[in-house]
């Protein structure tokens, strides 16, 4: 399946394909809204979808964000999605490993994740604490505060988590 399935940029025409693949995805959450506002604002986001068949199968985000008091730029990799019918198929990890590439070319070096540990240490992530995120999260939650890097001689930033405005809502950092 991966091997027939093609990743590129997104453009304002996927929002609708988007739309349905986020409904499919998290039929549990609403994060269309947050995609839809990282689409369309004056910040910068690495959003990439992965189509098969004219389909859109798979999308993820990386949002430039600022660490403080150290203004060194990081990536929030979120959100992240493939068609609940093909997982399992290397859709997720396409598109992350895609992402990591074009963060690296641009200079980017260090990427942040609000997600399941099992899931993202395959990337190299690893808990962070040394960047604070924007909100404080549950104690449970810490392993989940992850990080890597996309270079290994790059510094590790250290302070506050500075989030654009699609990220800025306690009740996305929270259960």
């Amino acid at each position: 399946m991966i091997d027939q399935t093609e990743l590129r940029a997104y453009s304002g025409d996927d929002l609708p394909g988007l739309k349905d693949l986020y409904a499919k995805a998290f039929p549990d959450e609403d994060l269309f809204p947050v995609v839809k506002e990282l689409s369309g604002g004056d910040f910068p986001v690495l959003s990439i979808v992965a189509t098969h068949a004219g389909e859109i199968v798979g999308h993820v985000a990386f949002t430039t964000c600022e660490v403080s008091p150290d203004g060194v730029e990081v990536s929030l990799l979120a959100p992240l999605c493939a068609a609940p019918r093909l997982h399992r198929q290397g859709i997720g990890s396409a598109l992350v490993r895609e992402g990591f590439k074009q963060l690296n070319g641009v200079g980017l070096s260090q990427v942040l994740v609000l997600g399941d540990p099992a899931y993202y240490s395959r990337f190299g992530f690893r808990p962070d604490d040394r960047i604070e995120p924007p909100y404080k999260l549950p104690d449970a939650w810490s392993e989940a505060w992850q990080s890597v890097h996309l270079r290994p001689d790059s510094a590790q930033a250290s302070g506050k988590l500075l989030v654009p405005s699609p990220w800025d809502s306690k009740a996305l950092w929270a259960p």
